[in-house]
């Protein structure tokens, strides 16, 4: 597989924020002066850099070029649908995962009233992510046997939506997130390596299938100091069109 001019540069400057060659608040080097160094158009650049941009490593400040920004936390995107497997693979952060429970268990009552479910039976996996030994993420998923009979360890271990678009032919949709910061119990404080007072930032989903249909409820428990939460958002005019 050829990997594209542009991916290719944009992943060697991706490399050297993240090793602090270009550290955060300096700027790269100018659009002539990269396709010089990278032996290419500076159409081939500005994709590259849209790359950084997306993924919000730099930002284009008119008449000074492509600051870095910091990437101390990770980017977590509210609006889209990403899985923390699909996360790991963007941002390079060469996470591993361990399955704390694998396990039957109903939906919880409150979730399963506020859908009027009349069968909350579901797959329960709790797994816990690592980045560099340091744990920053707990993810709780109730999946619907109706839609999920079995999940494996090994598929829990690696890409729970791989299994459910690829191998069970699911197409998901779209979700409702609702972010709050509250304390979390002894447990979870312990894996995550919270210090006093023990607070993680709680993102709980409700994610949808093509037809309507729920499948999955979701709760995420991040550390704090290791994410932040991006958003893209346009402000409407006063008689409701588009401000451009």
């Amino acid at each position: 597989m050829v990997i594209a001019k542009y991916l290719q540069i944009a992943q060697d400057l991706t490399d050297k924020i993240k090793h602090g060659q270009y550290p955060a608040g300096d700027f790269l080097p100018s659009e002539p002066a990269l396709a010089q160094l990278y032996s290419s158009s500076r159409e081939t650049i500005r994709k590259a850099l849209n790359e950084l941009i997306d993924a919000c490593l730099i930002q284009k400040i008119k008449g000074k070029g492509s600051m870095v920004l910091d990437i101390n936390r990770f980017v977590f995107p509210v609006s889209d649908i990403t899985t923390f497997s699909e996360l790991n693979l963007s941002q390079k952060m060469n996470a591993t995962t361990q399955v704390l429970a694998l396990e039957n268990r109903n939906l919880p009552q409150a979730i399963a009233h506020q859908l009027a479910l009349t069968d909350p039976a579901a797959i329960f996996v709790r797994r816990l992510r690592t980045v560099d030994s340091e744990p920053i993420v707990i993810d709780e998923d109730y999946v619907l046997k109706k839609y999920v009979p079995a999940i494996t360890k090994e598929q829990a271990q690696t890409s729970l939506y791989s299994y459910f678009e690829k191998e069970l032919n699911l197409e998901i949709a779209y979700a409702t997130k609702t972010i709050t910061v509250e304390p979390v119990d002894e447990l979870i404080a312990e894996k995550l390596h919270l210090q006093q007072p023990n607070l993680a930032v709680f993102v709980r989903s409700l994610t949808y299938l093509k037809d309507t249909s729920f499948f999955q409820y979701t709760v995420s428990m991040h550390r704090p100091d290791k994410f932040k939460f991006v958003d893209f958002a346009r402000r409407k005019s006063a008689h409701g069109g588009l401000v451009l």
